[in-house]
C-alpha cells in the first residue's frame, strides 16, 4: 500500500462527502500520484477519435467542476470525464447525501447535480492545458429549468471547443423527472435539438464525439427505442450505464435503504447485462462504454467482452485507493495477452 492508499484509508474515516471534498482540496494544491512509466503498449485504444494510451476512465461525480482532470490522468487514468455541470450553480439535495455500503463495495447517492455551474467550470476546464486532448464534460440540467432540453444546449454552446468530447446525462435519478427525457419523443426532440446546435457551433471543423448516458433501469422495449435513437442521430456513443435505483436482495450494509443511486459492485451484473443487450440493438454502428461495478482488471475485460470499446469507474476508487487504475490496467493488459489479443479493440464483444 503506498502512501496515497493510506491517506485514502484514513479519509474513509470521515463521512463520505467530507471526505471527497479533502481529496479534490488536496489534488488541487498539487498532492497526489502520478504515474512514472508509460501504459503497457497493448492498452492503447482508439475511441471515437481520442487517441487513449489506455481505456480506463474516471466516471463523471468525481470532478464536478472540472477542478482536477490534468491531476486524474497523471494519476494513470486514460481518460476523465468531469462534471455533471449545469448552466446555473446549485446546491443540490441536503445533506447527508452520500453514503458508502462499505460491506457491499457499493455507494448509495442523491447528490442532485451540485455544482458551480457552466462559468466556473469553463474557466476550471480552461486551465487544464495539460492532458486536455483526454478530458470531456458531463452537461445536465438544473433543477428548476423550464426548458430542460434548453439547458444541454446551453452547455453544449457554452463549452463548445474546450472538452474532448461532451457526454449528455439524462439518467440521473437525483434530479426528479430527468429520467423521462429517456422516453422515445423526450429523446428525439433532445437529440434533435443537440444535433442542431452541434451542426451549427462545427463550421468546418470536426465536432468532438457526443456520447449519451443512459440508466440502467431500462426494459427491453426501452433499449430498443434509446438504441435506435442514437444511431438515428448518428450519436458517437453510449455510456451505459449511471446509477440504479434498484435495492438487490444481496446488500448487507445498514445504509441500503437510503434513498439515491447505488453505484459499486452490486450493479456490475445488471449494467453489463444492459449494454450487452445494447450491443445487440446498435449492432455495432456506435461506440458502447461500459460503467457500473468495474473494480478489477478481470471486471474492466469483461466489459469490454461485452461491447464496451471502453470503461470507466468511480466508486471503487473510493474504497480501494487511486493505485487501483494501475492494477486494473496491468491485469487487464495480462487478460488480453491471455487470450490471445494483441489489443483492446480486437477483444470488442468477442
Amino acid at each position: 500500500m503506498n502512501i496515497y492508499d493510506l491517506a485514502g484509508a484514513a479519509l474513509r474515516h470521515f463521512p463520505a462527502e467530507t471526505a471527497h471534498k479533502l481529496t479534490i482540496k488536496a489534488l488541487k494544491t498539487g498532492l497526489g500520484p502520478r504515474q512514472t512509466t508509460p501504459d503497457d503498449p497493448i492498452l492503447r485504444t482508439n475511441l471515437c477519435g481520442l487517441d487513449l494510451p489506455n481505456p480506463i476512465g474516471l466516471a463523471a461525480g468525481f470532478d464536478k467542476n472540472a477542478d482536477v482532470g490534468a491531476a486524474m490522468i497523471r494519476a494513470g487514468f486514460g481518460w476523465v470525464e468531469c462534471g455533471t455541470v449545469t448552466p446555473l450553480a446549485q446546491a443540490g439535495n441536503p445533506r447527508p447525501r452520500l453514503f458508502r455500503l462499505t460491506e457491499d463495495g457499493a455507494v448509495i447517492n442523491r447528490m442532485g447535480f451540485n455544482n458551480e455551474g457552466l462559468d466556473r467550470f469553463k474557466y476550471n476546464l480552461s486551465a487544464q492545458n495539460e492532458h486536455s486532448t483526454r478530458i470531456g464534460a458531463n452537461i445536465g440540467a438544473n433543477k428548476t429549468a423550464t426548458d430542460r432540453i434548453g439547458d444541454y444546449v446551453t452547455g453544449l454552446k457554452t463549452l463548445w471547443g474546450l472538452p474532448s468530447w461532451f457526454t449528455i446525462n439524462i439518467s440521473s435519478p437525483n434530479t426528479p423527472g430527468l429520467r423521462d427525457l429517456q422516453s422515445k419523443d423526450a429523446l428525439y426532440d433532445l437529440l434533435g435539438r443537440i444535433m442542431e446546435a452541434r451542426a451549427g457551433l462545427m463550421g468546418n471543423q470536426p465536432s468532438p464525439p457526443i456520447f449519451l448516458k443512459i440508466a440502467p433501469d431500462l426494459d427491453d422495449l426501452q433499449i430498443q427505442e434509446i438504441g435506435e435513437a442514437a444511431c438515428h442521430f448518428a450519436l458517437d456513443g453510449l455510456i451505459i450505464s449511471n446509477t440504479t435505483i434498484a435495492r438487490p436482495d444481496s446488500l448487507l450494509s445498514a445504509a441500503r435503504s437510503q434513498s439515491g443511486g447505488l453505484s459499486g459492485t452490486p450493479l456490475f451484473a445488471r449494467s453489463t447485462s444492459v449494454l450487452r443487450a445494447f450491443k445487440t440493438v446498435t449492432n455495432g454502428k456506435i461506440a458502447l462504454i461500459g460503467v457500473g461495478g468495474i473494480a478489477s482488471g478481470a471486471d474492466a475485460y469483461a466489459k469490454i467482452r461485452a461491447g464496451a470499446s471502453a470503461v470507466q469507474l468511480y466508486t471503487a476508487m473510493a474504497f480501494h485507493g487511486p493505485s487501483l487504475v494501475t492494477t486494473i490496467k496491468a491485469d487487464l493488459a495480462a487478460c488480453l495477452r491471455s487470450d490471445g489479443f494483441s489489443s483492446v479493440a480486437e477483444a470488442v464483444g468477442a
